[in-house]
């Protein structure tokens, strides 16, 4: 941890800001995002239907993310990466704040469909400001921080669920959500726009993304093939996960939450650990090294005797899988062509998300065509796309360390190499 915090500390006030106000975005976003997973059988009741029904409100929330990445990617390839990402916070905060008021189901899937949209524009948008503002040095890192704010927003609605659920039930659990709107006066106050962009402005307009598709077309199709294979891994140990420790191992409230807190701390602990270590041994290594860690812990965190076991297995499950991903916001966007940065990495990882989005729906499927055996369907989909995304990442392609146009290179920086 002591190079971890030395390079952090190296950070001027305004890259430290860019790296803060884009974790704490992707955290709230994820902890929107999150709420419903823990309330599936809550909405379920509610709207007198079932929990498989329920799950189309996670398939229409990621299948909708490709349109918010395209969208606000090009608007912050055009306007800047600062200006949208305020703009995207405050969209995904009211609609959040609107699913809580939903009035029949119709509606509210309608609202999450609308909440994916504005969901999907945040990563990318807020990726690219941060990487495009740090030294190339810090990238591994500062990569690993921001991915642990998907996990960090899942471990605060496991808070929030664990402590007011009680008190607030589901409907107030979504209304809560509105409180990521404050990160816009911080954003306002506290963080500046990418240089890269300023840069690039400056020096002439952008390629357009059909030109890019067009001339990227292979990088693009395997980038969008991993992040299938990274979105059904992450999802597929993640989504239902709740659920299977509600319906068939018949777990309370209080332990389902303690459980989710615990895995939580996991998946914060290795983004972390193994964004540091793809600065050391490459970002494919790293990737493909985290998910095959998963295939050992598979047993433990799917048929566990009792709550402790299925724990630590759920902790070492999510050590692993948000390992991988703590490499990802590095690797996107060294591997993005310079002029669509905003746009790239988003919209690939977004399309890989809509290839991943009925995951949660199948596997609710598999589980019901297996008499309610949702530790089966869990094991199935994270062994297969375990070995897939490890396959995937070790051959293809990666530009380690690459130089962003007007970007900083650190004094300690040894990653020079395209």
């Amino acid at each position: 941890m002591t190079p971890m915090l030395h390079l952090l500390r190296s950070l001027t006030p305004n890259q430290r800001g860019a790296v803060i106000a884009s974790y704490l975005g992707w955290t709230l976003d994820a902890f929107d995002f999150f709420i419903l997973v823990f309330v599936l059988k809550d909405v379920a009741q509610e709207f007198h239907t079932d929990v498989e029904t329920v799950t189309y409100a996670i398939f229409l929330t990621l299948a909708a993310r490709p349109v918010g990445a395209l969208l606000f990617g090009l608007a912050a390839d055009r306007y800047g990466r600062r200006v949208t990402l305020m703009v995207d916070i405050l969209l995904f905060s009211m609609l959040e704040f609107a699913s809580g008021l939903a009035p029949t189901l119709t509606i509210f899937l309608i609202l999450r469909l609308a909440f994916g949209v504005a969901m999907g524009g945040e990563w990318g948008v807020g990726a690219a400001l941060t990487m495009e503002t740090i030294p190339s040095g810090t990238r591994g890192v500062v990569s690993g921080i921001l991915q642990t704010g998907y996990p960090s927003g899942y471990l605060l609605a496991a808070i929030t669920y664990f402590a007011l659920y009680g008190l607030i039930g589901w409907r107030g659990m979504f209304m809560l959500g509105a409180l990521p709107a404050l990160l816009v006066l911080y954003i306002r106050g506290k963080v500046e726009e990418s240089p890269a962009f300023l840069a690039r402005t400056h020096a002439k307009q952008g390629v357009g993304l059909v030109k890019m598709l067009r001339d990227n077309a292979g990088r693009f199709l395997h980038v969008v093939l991993l992040m299938t294979a990274f979105n059904f891994l992450s999802h597929g140990t993640q989504d239902l996960y709740p659920t299977f420790l509600q319906l068939q191992r018949q777990f309370s409230q209080h332990t389902v939450g303690l459980i989710a807190i615990v895995y939580n701390i996991g998946a914060i602990l290795g983004g972390i650990t193994f964004g540091a270590l793809s600065q050391r041994i490459g970002r494919r290594r790293a990737i493909a090294l985290a998910a095959l860690l998963t295939l050992p812990v598979i047993p433990f965190w799917a048929y566990g005797a009792g709550p402790v076991t299925l724990a630590i297995g759920a902790f070492l499950m999510q050590f692993a899988v948000q390992g991988a991903w703590g490499v990802v916001p590095a690797h996107l966007n060294e591997l993005s062509p310079e002029d669509v940065r905003g746009t790239f990495p988003g919209f690939a990882y977004q399309i890989g998300n809509l290839l991943a989005s009925a995951n949660a729906t199948v596997q609710a499927g598999i589980a019901e065509a297996n008499g309610g055996n949702y530790a089966f369907a869990l094991a199935t989909v994270a062994a297969i796309v375990a070995v897939t995304l490890a396959v995937l990442a070790l051959f293809g392609i990666e530009a380690h360390g690459v130089k962003f146009t007007g970007a900083q290179v650190h004094p300690d920086d040894g990653s020079s190499r395209p």
